[in-house]
């Protein structure tokens, strides 16, 4: 993995994990996580990710990634923890829907991988914070998607 890559995930994670209302405090965060960044590169790097300022349930205006939902959960786990993993925590099947759980600021990554992957028996995905439903073609087996998923996502059974 990229170093640019870990360092954009990081901010995604710190993002959604906590209330960040500046470049200088997002700063801070990832260099607490071991990264060592300039200003112009952050600003880069939020520009790349399409970040953008709203106000929260209080009040306080922070950043946001696209289609965030402004509910955000505290997280006890540090960015470069989140990273150590893939954030799966499993997978159920009703009919042609399917719904993974991961811990909480995974799921919007984790089903953008999955519909940048395009496997046939998906017809799509919603993503929450913590919820990826997938709606499966009709005659798609379950054990085709799980296939599917292993590729996309490591540890999955």
């Amino acid at each position: 993995m990229s170093k640019k890559k870990n360092r954009l995930d990081a901010i995604k994670m710190i993002i959604s994990s906590r209330d960040i209302s500046s470049q200088e405090d997002l700063m801070n965060a990832l260099n607490e996580d071991g990264f060592a960044l300039t200003q112009a590169t952050l600003s880069r790097d939020l520009k790349e990710l399409k970040v953008a300022k709203a106000s929260n349930p209080q009040g306080k205006y922070t950043y946001v990634l696209p289609n965030d939902v402004m509910y955000k959960r505290p997280s006890a786990h540090s960015a470069s923890e989140m990273l150590m993993s893939n954030g799966f925590l499993s997978l159920q099947f009703s009919g042609n829907i399917a719904v993974i759980r991961t811990r909480t600021g995974y799921a919007s990554s984790m089903a953008y991988d999955i519909d940048n992957r395009e496997c046939p028996a998906i017809l799509g995905t919603i993503a929450g914070d913590d919820t990826i439903m997938m709606v499966l073609h009709e005659n798609a087996s379950h054990d085709e998607v799980r296939a599917f998923l292993a590729q996309v996502i490591p540890h999955i059974k």
